[in-house]
């Protein structure tokens, strides 16, 4: 499998990093980090602006100032729009530029368009957290897709775990392209942390649900779900912090709003979601962030997705894979909000993603 190479490479290599959404944004903080304090690099930032209002409370938080901001957010725009829209002003940014490098993380649009563009004008690829699979094109969509396709254009494969590597040594990437680093979420999430005093425990499950896959009858089922264990349980507070998706907000306000233990809430600052993380007892979620995130502090996840591209939790037993069905989420949730045992073998501090530098072995790999 071969991949494009740079027609010249500068004596002090060139980087561009790219990002659009939030989770993006926390997860190449540390890599921007790590190679600021590099002098045999230069660095840029390229924000597409993907999550447009979300992105600025965490770049203040994380220190992340970009060098270029492309504001492609649009209203009901379709993901064939935003792609055609970010591939040409990535493009615009890389022919200014000129760089030897341009990072991605994970699988999204803006991930999928910026590497896109880097492979048409010859610029080499790095894709942070590389290899994550569930086999299913269509769980999550279009995440699936899009991390596959950069994998074959991508120079530099930074996996997070092992299986991540292991996913791609078996696709025929070679051994020499890959680099098992952690995952860089750990490091933003140490950082964060530092700065926060104890934190305050709550009677609270932690509720985020947002997947695209998940819109329609998957959501209203999850819905069904939550209604039915606010009413079992009406001393325990559902804290919910509602995307902004119509395709999400008119639904779970339909279904929860008028239940008196379910707060409805607007979206939450990292830091802020990072403090109730701390202080829950459980969190029901569909993100992968937070699949990873929980484990730090010791909060079983009950996964709310028929598959997982980061299996590595529920194998070390501190997350469950659920689904969407009513009654296996209800069941599976009242065990763990009735059964002390049972939730104290979830409730294990242990990260398996990562240990907090892995955007240090990423910048070294870059810069060398």
């Amino acid at each position: 499998m071969s991949s494009p190479e740079p027609a010249l490479v500068s004596a002090r290599p060139r980087i561009l990093v790219v990002y659009g959404t939030r989770p993006e944004a926390i997860k190449v903080a540390p890599i921007v980090w790590a190679l600021a304090r590099r002098s045999e690099v230069t660095v840029e930032v390229c924000s597409t602006g993907q999550h447009r209002e979300m992105l600025a409370p965490v770049e203040a938080a994380l220190g992340l100032v970009p060098d270029h901001d492309l504001d492609l957010m649009r209203p009901d725009q379709t993901l064939n729009d935003l792609l055609s829209r970010a591939v040409v002003a990535v493009d615009r940014v890389l022919t200014r530029s000129r760089p030897d490098w341009l990072v991605v993380q994970g699988d999204t649009t803006t991930a999928m368009a910026g590497a896109l563009a880097a492979f048409h004008r010859r610029v080499r690829v790095a894709h942070v957290e590389a290899g994550l699979r569930t086999g299913d094109l269509g769980h999550p969509f279009p995440e699936e897709a899009n991390r596959l396709l950069i994998d074959r254009l991508a120079s530099l494969l930074f996996p997070p775990t092992a299986r991540a590597r292991d996913a791609l040594l078996a696709e025929g990437v070679p051994a020499e392209r890959v680099l098992l680093t952690g995952n860089t979420v750990v490091d933003a999430l140490e950082r964060i942390a530092a700065g926060l005093g104890p934190p305050v425990e709550r009677d609270e499950v932690l509720v985020t649900v947002h997947r695209r896959e998940s819109f329609g009858e998957p959501l209203a089922r999850i819905f069904r779900a939550l209604g039915e264990l606010a009413r079992r349980f009406p001393a325990t507070r559902f804290f919910y912090p509602v995307h902004r998706n119509p395709n999400v907000t008119g639904p779970a306000r339909a279904a929860l709003g008028g239940l008196p233990n379910v707060e409805l809430a607007e979206p939450l600052d990292y830091v802020a979601l990072v403090e109730r993380l701390r202080g829950c007892r459980l969190v029901l979620t569909d993100s992968g962030g937070i699949q990873e995130e929980a484990p730090t502090f010791g909060k079983p996840v009950l996964v709310l997705r028929e598959t997982t591209e980061r299996p590595e939790g529920i194998e070390a037993g501190v997350a469950a894979l659920v689904g969407t069905d009513p009654e296996r989420i209800v069941a599976t949730a009242s065990r763990l909000l009735t059964d002390a045992a049972a939730h104290a073998a979830m409730a294990r501090r242990l990260q398996p993603y990562g240990d907090g530098k892995a955007g240090e072995r990423i910048a070294a790999a870059l810069a060398g």
